[in-house]
């Protein structure tokens, strides 16, 4: 199923009473729909600092969850 079809369906399921909330968003992402829109200097910082931060290893989800003294 594609994602333009599973959103048919989702909003098939909507209330006509609440539709128009979906419409609201759906119209302001309209407006982004094949829209780039070029990182600002906030954007570039965050970049660079994740670039310097990710050393490219991944931790287990178990790992984690131990370094935060969190029982799975």
């Amino acid at each position: 199923m594609s994602n333009k079809e599973r959103a048919i369906q989702l909003i098939e399921q909507i209330p006509e009473s609440k539709l128009i909330f979906v419409v609201d968003m759906l119209e302001s992402l309209k407006a982004y729909a094949g829209e780039a829109i070029q990182p600002d200097d906030w954007d570039l910082q965050m970049i660079t600092e994740a670039k310097q931060e990710n050393d490219g290893q991944t931790v287990s989800i178990e790992a984690l969850a131990s370094d935060f003294g969190i029982d799975l």
